[in-house]
């Protein structure tokens, strides 16, 4: 007898409406319809049999639910991660109890750290069985607890509605962040009355926006009117809170240099004449010293982490600290401020901006650009353009710029290739930028790259990656291959776990101690899933090679063979202050 779907029936009455009837559906239908609701175009997932109810009720989706079927949960979570920060919206993630739910803890606590918001839908054993170690039964709450904004079981199908509105509230509200959602079998199967759907906007207690204060933006304003050397320093919650214009309108007004966290990169275009480079252990030079020479500090949307701060005991003591966060534990968490401005940068820059006074801070400005002279003699002009020896990563990504015309989406993996790509990508649009910040996670370009193209189908995105990372998700490529995703992956192969290498070097006396990595053919590993490439390794074959790899219909895999002893500089040592940065 063939099976007759409801879901069209029920999508007409997923707002609802006095004069429309309820109907009686399961609670994987009401999931489903939900999801359509929330406006989900793409589900990353990886079915089993805890979640099988759910995808049993997705069989009759497949017009309205774009499932990408990936090879690894982790990759699911990391596809999920690179959509929402191509796209803006909320990344969707399925796995099932056991294995495949703590398979997604890795990509939670990045996401967590990163602010990326998702909702991962994990299935789970019967609720009889709840707690007698049944097979495949994890207690995924528990485990999932410090790397997710909220999680929740459900164990009856007339939660669900309320709680998967909840969930996408919570993760996309606020300072974003990864929810995860339990639903045991027998609540997935459960036949309940479902009187449609209706997205939340509110929940009792849960402030996601702070209350803006008047009287702190007039004393930044204050402190901001009166410096002599202000300083700006921003990250991704300028991104996140679609406040790239406002931002753009303050920096302009204010005549203040700023300079961007590894993961604020982006928010106003590389070439702005303002914008003076990376903060942090493998920044440029000129934003690190001065730091710890400016009179006024203005933090936006960034949290001060460690890798920006170096020893805290020494960072910016001269400064007033002005620190315009969404997330009031960020603030005074790690560098104290003078003036705490609460808020959705959305907001608050715009009161902000039209409290301060045009300015030109044009001899301070010059002051970045003469330790940019000495930065680019000693360390940037040979890694960019080295002209003998071996290519490095350097002159990689500048030739990478000149063919996308820094249009392109980069999406970075683990390591030195990182802190190249990061340092010397040139991005002129937002959302070009996607990376593992906080958690530092190997193997996170290819899926995220995946999921990066799903979230702007429109824009080229590359996945700048080392010969280590790849090898630690590279059965993605089958996820490429059966979905037909345009992906380009570029690797950086220096046959070494680069920066592990390069402290083993710096301050280990070179005891290279299991960094020394061999690999397989990339290139004929690619082709085994349907994905062309080349190997390159001499400097007259990579700008062609670069093109061929970008001009290709479909997704490309492209090797370059770089030299494998060269360090990233500048560094700032660990348990350095970031005035003690290093040329080399």
């Amino acid at each position: 007898m063939e099976t007759q779907t409801i879901a069209p029936e029920i999508s007409e009455i997923a707002e609802p409406s006095a004069t429309v009837p309820t109907v009686e559906v399961s609670g994987s239908v009401a999931l489903l319809e939900a999801l359509i609701v929330e406006g989900v175009d793409t589900i990353f997932g990886y079915p089993g049999g805890a979640i099988m109810p759910i995808y049993d009720a997705l069989f009759d989706y497949k017009e309205k639910l774009n499932h990408i079927l990936v090879r690894h949960e982790q990759g699911g979570i990391h596809a999920g991660q690179g959509y929402a920060r191509t796209s803006g919206k909320v990344g969707v993630v399925f796995a099932t109890s056991g294995p495949g739910a703590t398979n997604l803890v890795t990509g939670l606590a990045d996401a967590q750290i990163d602010s990326t918001p998702l909702v991962c839908i994990t299935g789970q054993v019967f609720a009889h069985l709840l707690g007698t170690d049944a097979f495949q039964e994890t207690d995924v709450i528990n485990i999932t607890t410090p790397v997710t904004k909220w999680n929740y079981q459900v164990t009856d199908a007339n939660e669900i509605p309320e709680v998967i509105a909840k969930a996408f509230y919570i993760a996309r509200s606020g300072r974003p962040g990864p929810v995860l959602i339990d639903i045991t079998k027998n609540a997935q199967i459960q036949k309940f009355e479902f009187k449609g759907y209706t997205p939340c906007n509110h929940i009792r207690s849960y402030r996601p926006k702070p209350i803006v204060r008047p009287e702190y933006i007039q004393q930044a304003a204050e402190l901001i009117n009166s410096a002599k050397k202000p300083f700006i320093l921003f990250g991704q919650g300028v991104i996140l809170g679609n406040a790239e214009q406002e931002f753009k309108a303050f920096v302009e007004k204010s005549g203040i240099p700023a300079a961007w966290t590894v993961l604020g990169a982006g928010a106003i275009p590389s070439d702005h004449p303002l914008n003076v480079g990376m903060l942090g252990m493998h920044g440029n030079y000129g934003p690190n010293v001065l730091t710890n020479d400016c009179d006024v500090l203005i933090a936006i949307g960034m949290r001060f982490d460690d890798r920006v701060t170096g020893r805290l005991d020494k960072y910016a003591k001269q400064a007033k600290v002005v620190h315009l966060d969404i997330d009031p534990a960020e603030i005074d968490k790690n560098v104290k401020s003078t003036v705490p401005v609460w808020g959705d940068c959305k907001e608050t820059l715009p009161l902000l901006t039209a409290l301060i006074q045009s300015n030109d801070h044009s001899a301070w400005v010059q002051k970045f650009a003469e330790y940019t002279r000495q930065e680019v003699e000693a360390v940037i002009e040979k890694e960019l353009n080295p002209g003998t020896g071996e290519m490095t990563m350097g002159e990689v990504i500048k030739q990478l710029n000149e063919l996308t015309k820094g249009e392109a989406v980069i999406v970075t993996d683990v390591g030195q290739h990182q802190m190249v790509a990061c340092r010397y990508a040139q991005l002129n649009k937002t959302r070009s930028n996607v990376t593992s910040g906080g958690l530092g996670t190997m193997g996170f370009a290819l899926p995220a790259a995946i999921g990066a193209k799903f979230g702007a189908q429109e824009r080229t995105v590359v996945a700048v990656i080392g010969d280590g990372g790849f090898q630690m998700t590279l059965q993605e490529m089958g996820t490429i291959m059966q979905s037909g995703i345009d992906v380009k992956i570029l690797i950086l192969n220096n046959r070494f776990l680069g920066m592990v290498r390069q402290w083993q070097e710096l301050f280990n006396e070179r005891r290279y101690s299991f960094v020394d990595i061999q690999s397989p053919d990339f290139v004929m590993v690619a082709k085994g899933y349907g994905i062309d490439g080349k190997c390159i390794s001499e400097r007259a074959d990579l700008q062609g090679a670069l093109k061929e790899m970008l001009d290709h219909k479909g997704s490309y895999l492209l090797e370059v063979m770089v030299t494998k002893e060269n360090n990233v500089f500048p560094m700032v040592p660990q348990g350095c202050s970031v005035s003690e940065i290093r040329l080399k």
